[in-house]
């Protein structure tokens, strides 16, 4: 589960107005689908992330589903409010960045985020009977970072907890934060999914700018930092 982020400057950012778009249609398949698991065994079992079922029956398949099913009613809310917070600015970013392939970009970007997230987590659990995991926490890791690599000093902070600082400050934070709490593995949070699905979305941003477009998204994010360091 990703934590609550909040944002400020909602005058530089559209936040709380969205058309349809690939995050709304994202948000609305995932709680459609999520809200049809609460009430079937069934659902829940044929989509959720088992490995065994992955590494012997070969049902990859759910690398994918299982990130449009949520545990409970808490857990699909603060994934697709942060979705939902931050997806339609980095989707607006795509199109800017990609042009006409802006959509495809993005989309390609979080389903291959909900894969990628749970490599690791696969590596680690291919063989346990007893481990499932489910969520979008990986993709919606990835489409923060997006947001933060994009911009770096825009102020984020937690709902319950509104300090605000700098995203570049803040998604550091959280990784090591994330990275503490997998080595400790005492909740049943994939962390990991977390963590890898957040370098991937930098990693698949970086990439794809620099091979489909000219758009210097790492450059662009240095001097921002610099910037920022520059002014104490």
């Amino acid at each position: 589960m990703i934590p609550i982020f909040i944002a400020i400057n909602l005058r530089s950012f559209n936040f709380f107005r969205m058309e349809l778009s690939i995050t709304l249609i994202i948000i609305i398949v995932t709680t459609l689908v999520s809200l049809s698991g609460f009430g079937s065994h069934k659902v829940m079992d044929d989509l959720i992330f088992y490995p065994p079922a992955v590494s012997q029956q070969k049902q990859w398949w759910r690398f994918v589903t299982c990130g449009f099913i949520h545990a409970d009613f808490g857990h699909l809310i603060l994934n697709m409010y942060a979705l939902y917070i931050f997806g339609g600015n980095v989707e607006k970013a795509f199109i800017g960045i990609f042009g006409r392939y802006g959509n495809f970009a993005y989309l390609l970007m979080y389903i291959s985020a909900l894969v990628i997230c749970l490599l690791p987590t696969y590596r680690k659990h291919r063989n346990d009977y007893s481990y499932r995991s489910l969520g979008a926490s990986g993709a919606v890791s990835a489409v923060v970072f997006c947001f933060i690599l994009l911009f770096p000093l825009q102020k984020l902070g937690l709902i319950f907890f509104p300090v605000m600082i700098p995203g570049f400050i803040f998604g550091t934070l959280y990784l090591i934060v994330s990275s503490i709490l997998e080595k400790r593995s005492r909740d049943n949070i994939n962390h990991s999914a977390h963590i890898w699905g957040a370098l991937y979305g930098v990693v698949f941003l970086i990439a794809a700018s620099n091979f489909f477009s000219s758009y210097p998204v790492l450059q662009n994010f240095v001097a921002d930092v610099r910037s920022w360091l520059g002014s104490f």
